[in-house]
């Protein structure tokens, strides 16, 4: 039957309708009745536009559709729905009203008619070209397109994401190759068609697909294949080495000697290599999507900082995807908001194992790691705003802090502390118990314990603030509850240090910079000088990104967003900036700033005469060296 201007009259009357009426939660019993099918075509994929069309079994009736909105591993309201274009949806030859729900503008109310079993959704997603976080970063470039399908899907609200089957493909540009978890049952001309998932399987799967691909095999001859898969910006940027090559086969012989089991059926370190895309981590089960530079590879300074990105994501299999926090597991994507309270477990501890599994596969040599540790502690120990804000509360209000400006940040805080002030924890946990057990026990022990169970299951296992203190107890008895919830809940300015003491070293500052922090200067573009006059600017323009609350620089009336012009009469370059911070140390004199400020111009007098501040480790004599203990390859 034709859709006449009567029935469309009776549809938008009860489309409308449904608006006031709530969706019901995620039934975790019910399977959906049928496989939804979806075709993502990525043939324009250089201009940015991913065309879709689904096809979905429905029933008669009130029908409401979901856009993903909580991602797993973004730990917020995050799905990028500002891009989806071009919606609309079909049916037996007929288009239907559609309307978007007034209170979740992440779903959609149709009414199927009668005699109708299969609905047809199309639409665009129009994939960002500037700017954004995690997948609302720049994903596609000439070259380029990383796909998480949560961007490019609708599915039936009040079912269970893993009671919904879908039957993925995707059309690519000629000649590209693409890597994913999701195993192909046929494909030709560039259009593949996968098994049928689940849809959280589904959504756990991101593809990356390219013009210059290279696959390297990361345990060759296993039973259990795992894949660095590389897509870049040009064929020069694959030009990864044998040694580079053998370090991340280290890796991964290393988590699994740690953790005792393994949780996927193969995976995949999807890695995109481009000065084009967003740079970031996002962890899947059986594979992780990240992105970094270009040169990566090529560059000493980009490998060294970016070397711990592979590894923390890897362990992210078992620490956040196999084992997760309770209120981190829902039903689907919409109807149950995620609640971040055990980030610092699920982050911070991936970040803690993450750094030491760069050591101990050789990605990083111990020097490295002890100054990217001595980073870490400095950032942490120049951080007033733990006066206010306590640990636990910036995991609490993660959803909103992933997204805070980086002005005032030391003030503020943001999401990022409970990855880096969670390093100083797990390492105050894992010097602790080696301590009290006299070396025989550590978090090695710990990982076994939790997440070495059902090896090759990807079934995730939830686990709550008490299971977390009970197994602690069960590798050392501890007071572990009320050790935790005071590291959780304090408020002072400076850091928990204990674990680098109790590991043998002291966080010392010199006017000599590591190779590391001068590393981030260089490859990041800025001008740390936080640890003494108090600030961090870009070394090119000038600009202040962040003034330490209350510091030299803060009480002399600077603040973010002012840009450095001249240096005691001299135009500002971060040589004559530190060359006037050294002189200072030797005079009464203060140090003077030209500033920009919109359009306005002032100088500012600084009284800062403690020379320049760059954080070390220092080996304390006589100690035992437990540090590098916990760094050492796992025999």
């Amino acid at each position: 039957m034709k859709l006449g201007i009567p029935c469309m009259v009776s549809v938008t009357l009860l489309v409308v309708a449904a608006l006031s009426a709530p969706v019901r939660a995620a039934d975790l019993t019910s399977a959906y009745p049928g496989a939804l099918t979806l075709q993502v075509d990525l043939t324009d994929a250089p201009r940015k536009i991913f065309r879709v069309s689904e096809t979905i079994p429905v029933h008669p009736g009130p029908l409401t559709l979901y856009y993903p909105k909580w991602i797993p591993g973004e730990h917020s309201p995050s799905g990028p729905l500002e891009n989806l274009a071009g919606m609309a949806f079909t049916a037996n030859g007929q288009t239907l009203a559609w309307r978007r729900d007034l209170v979740d503008m992440y779903a959609v109310h149709l009414d199927v008619p009668q005699g109708v079993h299969s609905l047809n959704a199309a639409f665009q997603f129009l994939s960002p070209t500037s700017g954004g976080r995690f997948g609302a970063s720049v994903s596609a470039t000439p070259a380029i397109v990383d796909l998480e399908w949560n961007q490019v899907l609708l599915y039936p609200a009040g079912y269970a994401s893993r009671a919904i089957t879908v039957a993925p493909s995707v059309k690519l540009p000629q000649g590209w190759q693409y890597a994913t978890a999701l195993e192909p049952h046929s494909g030709a001309g560039g259009e593949i068609h996968f098994n049928t998932v689940t849809l959280n399987n589904l959504v756990d799967s991101p593809l990356i697909a390219g013009q210059y691909f290279k696959q390297v095999d990361l345990a060759p001859g296993a039973d259990v294949p795992v894949y660095l898969d590389l897509v870049a910006d040009g064929p020069e940027n694959l030009a990864i080495t044998p040694e580079q090559i053998s370090a991340y086969r280290n890796l991964v012989q290393q988590e699994n000697r740690m953790f005792g089991a393994h949780h996927y059926a193969s995976y995949h370190a999807l890695l995109t290599l481009s000065d084009n895309t967003g740079h970031f981590g996002l962890e899947h089960h059986q594979s992780s999507d990240d992105r970094t530079r270009a040169n990566y590879f090529t560059d000493a300074d980009s490998y060294l900082l970016g070397s711990g990105l592979v590894p923390h994501e890897y362990t992210h299999s078992w620490n956040g995807k196999f084992r997760r926090p309770y209120d981190l597991w829902t039903p689907d994507f919409n109807s149950v908001p995620m609640k971040d309270d055990l980030l610092w477990v699920y982050e911070g501890l991936t970040q803690y194992w993450g750094e030491v599994m760069t050591a101990r596969s050789g990605l990083w040599t111990p020097a490295d790691y002890r100054a990217a540790l001595a980073l870490t502690a400095a950032n942490m120990d120049h951080m007033p705003g733990r006066t206010w804000r306590p640990l636990q509360d910036t995991a609490d209000e993660a959803s909103i802090l992933y997204y805070v400006p980086g002005a005032w940040h030391n003030w503020r805080r943001s999401a990022g502390d409970f990855y880096s002030e969670g390093v100083l924890l797990w390492l105050d946990v894992d010097t602790q118990i080696l301590e009290l057990s006299h070396g025989r026990r550590s978090l090695n022990d710990f990982a076994r314990l939790f997440y070495g169970m059902d090896n090759g299951s990807y079934v995730t296992r939830t686990y709550t603030f008490d299971d977390v203190v009970k197994a602690l107890n069960q590798v050392q008895p501890y007071d572990w509850g009320g050790f935790l919830r005071r590291m959780l809940d304090r408020k002072q300015y400076h850091a928990p240090l204990a674990g680098i003491t109790r590991g043998g070293y002291k966080l010392v500052y010199t006017d000599v910079p590591s190779k590391y922090f001068e590393a981030t200067e260089k490859v990041y573009d800025s001008l740390n000088a936080m640890y003494s006059i108090g600030l961090t600017a870009d070394s090119k323009s000038g600009e202040i990104r962040d003034v330490l609350w209350d510091g030299p620089a803060y009480k002399a009336g600077l603040a973010p967003g002012m840009t450095l012009v001249a240096v005691n009469g001299r135009a500002f370059t971060p040589d004559v900036f530190r060359e006037a911070i050294r002189e200072a140390k030797d005079s009464a004199q203060p140090i003077k700033l030209l500033v920009k400020d919109l359009t306005y111009y002032q100088t500012y007098a600084v009284d800062y005469h403690g020379g320049l501040r760059y954080p070390h480790l220092e080996r304390v004599a006589g100690t035992r060296d437990y540090l590098d203990q916990i760094i050492g390859p796992l025999k």
